[in-house]
């Protein structure tokens, strides 16, 4: 475990709020990358949210058992999707323990491609958002970025 963790919330939210989201000076190109791979993903996975919430709400009024389920799993997506945004911005603060769970993402990405692709619906799984977290993941841990990293784990 990274000698940085968190120890309380307020370690966890990004310095400066969200208002920061957009600022990325002072990052080597791969985690310039990288970052918006993760914001990016996390942005569309809130859209992607609220759509389906709006769809979980249609559902009430065909099969409510169903759409209290869907509406559960769109919740929890939201988070997720909240979650991935602000690791990221806390990545781009050089926190190493933000990177570290980027690459758990990551790792559960891949894992929910494989399970994705076993159900005999028709499905291929989500290869390509794998493989999208993939490439921001090893963008995150090339040689670049890993001075970078340790560069801001001596200044702090």
């Amino acid at each position: 475990m990274p000698v940085d963790r968190p120890r309380s919330f307020y370690e966890v939210m990004p310095n400066g709020g969200f208002s920061g989201i957009f600022e990325v000076a002072g990052l080597p190109k791969e985690l310039k990358v990288s970052y918006w791979i993760w914001v990016i993903g996390g942005l569309l996975g809130l859209l992607g949210g609220v759509i389906g919430l709006f769809g979980a709400l249609v559902l009430f009024a065909i099969l409510p058992g169903v759409a209290i389920l869907v509406l559960l799993l769109v919740l929890v997506a939201l988070a997720l999707a909240a979650a991935q945004i602000v690791l990221a911005m806390k990545m781009k603060e050089g926190r190493e323990w933000a990177r570290l769970a980027l690459t758990i993402v990551a790792g559960v990405s891949l894992l929910l491609a494989v399970i994705n692709s076993s159900f005999a619906a028709g499905q291929d799984g989500n290869w390509l958002g794998f493989l999208i977290s993939l490439v921001a993941t090893v963008l995150m841990w090339v040689p670049n970025s890993q001075n970078w990293f340790a560069a801001a784990r001596g200044s702090a």
